[in-house]
This record gives structure tokens, C-alpha cells and sequence, in this order.
């Protein structure tokens, strides 16, 4: 633009047109000052607004959550570069800079006034004061710009401790809970019952350890369940291509059924009147031969059960529900109602006398293939390990 090129040496005789020119140049230069002046007011506005909301974000007085976390979280590595990791810190810094271009704005505009002839060229002076201002605006918006990512870093770095918080807080609520149930502090390794209170195709237990190839064998446990209709299966076990190689159900209105490789024997057993029940039955490959015990006593015995079949090994013993594949596929309606308690497993089939003995708890025979002992035995969906009744307890329940 055009300036204003005259020299620094004044003419004789009187106020001369140039002059008047330069003082004009400086009032208008003033007024740009002045209008500076007030952009900065407003971007100093902005920046306490910004300082309000940044702390009540925060929590500048140290006694929220993010606060204390960003303590935290400053003493590790600084991951914002030179940028203070306190937000108050930054808008002072920022003040500073705008008070510095304040305090040389004013002293350039004094300079002019106290020496009208100081010949700098308006029009230079004009674009420096805009660079500076336009340096300035950068230097505010990168600033404003950090303490952004500052603010959502935070937020990330809090987020990210609230659930890693929770997420301990959720295994130690289960551990005590486990704890009070007394899951880990049974007074003997036995002395348990699992729980299944409700219909459903997930709550189940599981027997860790599997069959070997069986030629006979014996199953007892203690039940209770007033489930109708029908009590649903106290126990499966499935082995690859035979979903049903030994199975216990009582399904629908049916009577109480043992399937062995998917053949169907009918037992006449009474069980669902919601009181403690002691269940035993015998099975041998040699002609199929069953027998059923309730309480201790015999109530029926049959044959040409899969005769000759030998009990597959290495399958899965599933608590509370029917296989319909190996170890899952379950169906709700088949799930098994109530408590259970000394479940075993023998290799053989138990004498009646033996079967009358555990049924009136004169011994205590744990199975020799399978024993009920709390580590034997995992629950899963919501069925629980609970302290069992004592024998003669349950035997008064009968």
C-alpha cells in the first residue's frame, strides 16, 4: 500500500502537510492498537471460560477421581511432550504471552506519540502488528488445540482405570462370596451338595475326571427335587457318537429312565416329593442285567439292558443336564431340578448289603472310579456348591 517516504529532517516554516499526514498515520495506528487490545480482552474472556470448564472438567481441586488418577498417571511418563500435564499451568503461560504483546503494543504506541517525526513506515508497522497477531492466534488455537487432547487423554486414561478398577473389584466380590458359600471350606472334601434351582439349558455341573472302558458298574447319589413334571436328568455322560451312553432321566410324565447306549430301561423309583432321596443303581454287560435301590432297598431289577456292550471310555460326565453332543446341546426342558449329593462311580456292581450301608450312612464308601470330592467337581451358570446336610439329616428327611 502506499507509504509515507519522506525524511526525518523537518522543513522550515510551520506545521507542514506530511506531518499532519504522520500524525494522521499514527491515530489511525492507535485505533488499531486499541481494537488489538480489545481482541485480546475477548481471547483472554475466552481463555478463563475455557480455564472454568477445563477445572470443573478436571476436577482442579484434587478430589475427584480423574484428579487423583492424573496425579497418578504424571508420575509416569509425560506423554504430552513440553506441554505442563496441569491445565492451569498452560492458561497462565498463555496469559503471559498475551500480556508481553499487550505491554509492546502499548510501548510502541507511546514511542509514536512521544516522537511524532519517528519515520517508521505505517504501513510496515501495520502488516508487523497483524504478523504478531496472526503469530499470536496460532500460538492461542495449538495451545487450545493441546489442552483438547490433554482433556481426552485424561478422560481415556480414567476410563481406562474405572474398568480395570471394576473389573478387580468383580474377582474379589466373587472370591468373598465364594468364600462365605464356603465353597473352599468344606469341612471335608465331600461334605457338599450342588445346587440347581432353576429349568434352564446352562446351569449344570461337571465331573472333571472321565470313565475308562467299563464292563459293569455302580452309580449312587443323594438327590431332592419336587421339579414336575418329571425331576429332568441327574446325570449324563456322553462319549463321541453316542450322546446318550449312560444316562438318568425322569422326563415329562414319564417314569424314571436309565439309558445305556441309547437303550431304555423304566425304573420304578419315587422321587419327587421334595425330600432327600438315596439312588443307587447296578448295571453288567452280561446279559444287560440292572437292578434300581431307593433308600437302600431294592425296588426292581430287569435285563437285556445293550447287553455285551462295553461303557465307552473317555466321554463326558455332565450334573443337572441331557447331552445331545459330547460335554453340551443342552435342552431346558430335560435339565435337572434341585440339590445332589455323593455322587460316585464304582467299577463294579456293589453288593446289596454294601447299597443298604451307604443308604442308612453306617459307611462311607467314595467310588473308586469316581469319588464326590470338591475338586472333582465344576459348576457352571449360576448352580452352586453349597455345605450338604449331614447324612443322618438327610436320612431323617426320608
Amino acid at each position: 500500500g502506499a507509504g509515507c517516504p519522506l525524511p526525518p529532517v523537518p522543513m522550515q516554516g510551520g506545521a507542514l502537510p506530511p506531518e499532519e499526514e504522520l500524525k494522521a498515520t499514527v491515530l489511525q495506528l492507535r485505533e488499531t492498537v486499541l481494537q488489538q487490545k480489545e481482541t485480546i480482552g475477548s481471547q483472554r474472556e475466552a481463555i478463563r471460560e475455557l480455564t472454568g470448564k477445563l477445572s470443573r472438567c478436571e476436577g482442579a481441586d484434587g478430589k475427584s477421581a480423574a484428579g487423583a488418577w492424573k496425579n497418578e498417571v504424571g508420575k509416569g511418563k509425560d506423554t504430552m511432550g513440553d506441554l505442563p500435564r496441569d491445565p492451569a499451568q498452560v492458561i497462565d503461560q498463555l496469559s503471559r504471552t498475551m500480556q508481553t504483546l499487550k505491554d509492546r503494543l502499548e510501548s510502541l504506541e507511546h514511542q509514536l506519540r512521544a516522537n511524532v517525526s519517528y519515520a517508521a513506515l505505517p504501513s510496515d508497522l501495520r502488516e508487523m502488528l497483524q504478523r504478531r497477531l496472526g503469530d499470536l492466534e496460532r500460538q492461542l488455537l495449538s495451545k487450545v488445540a493441546e489442552l483438547e487432547d490433554e482433556k481426552s487423554l485424561l478422560h481415556n486414561e480414567t476410563s481406562a482405570h474405572r474398568q480395570k478398577t471394576e473389573t478387580a473389584l468383580n474377582a474379589l466380590l466373587e472370591r468373598v462370596s465364594e468364600l462365605e458359600k464356603g465353597n473352599s471350606a468344606f469341612k471335608s472334601p465331600d461334605e457338599f451338595k450342588v445346587s440347581l434351582p432353576l429349568r434352564t439349558n446352562y446351569l449344570y455341573g461337571k465331573i472333571k475326571k472321565t470313565l475308562p472302558e467299563l464292563y459293569a458298574f455302580t452309580v449312587c447319589l443323594w438327590l431332592r427335587s419336587s421339579a414336575s413334571p418329571g425331576i429332568g436328568t441327574p446325570f449324563s455322560y456322553a462319549v463321541p457318537g453316542q450322546a446318550n451312553e449312560i444316562v438318568l432321566i425322569e422326563w415329562g410324565n414319564n417314569p424314571i429312565e436309565l439309558l445305556i447306549n441309547d437303550k431304555v430301561a423304566q425304573l420304578p423309583l419315587f422321587i419327587s416329593d421334595g425330600k432327600w432321596h438315596h439312588i443307587c443303581i447296578t448295571w453288567t454287560t452280561r446279559d444287560g442285567m440292572w437292578e434300581a435301590f431307593q433308600d437302600g432297598e431294592k425296588l426292581g431289577t430287569g435285563e437285556n439292558l445293550a447287553p455285551w456292550h462295553p461303557i465307552k471310555p473317555g466321554g463326558v460326565l455332565i450334573l443337572g443336564q441331557e447331552q445331545d453332543t459330547v460335554g453340551g446341546r443342552f435342552d431346558a426342558t430335560q435339565a435337572f431340578v434341585g440339590e445332589m449329593s455323593q455322587f460316585n462311580i464304582w467299577d463294579r456292581v456293589l453288593k446289596a448289603e454294601d447299597i443298604m450301608n451307604i443308604a442308612n450312612c453306617s459307611i462311607n464308601m467314595p467310588g473308586n472310579i469316581i469319588p464326590w470330592v470338591d475338586n472333582n467337581v465344576d459348576v457352571f451358570g449360576g448352580a452352586t456348591k453349597w455345605p450338604v446336610e449331614t447324612c443322618e439329616e438327610r436320612l431323617l428327611d426320608l
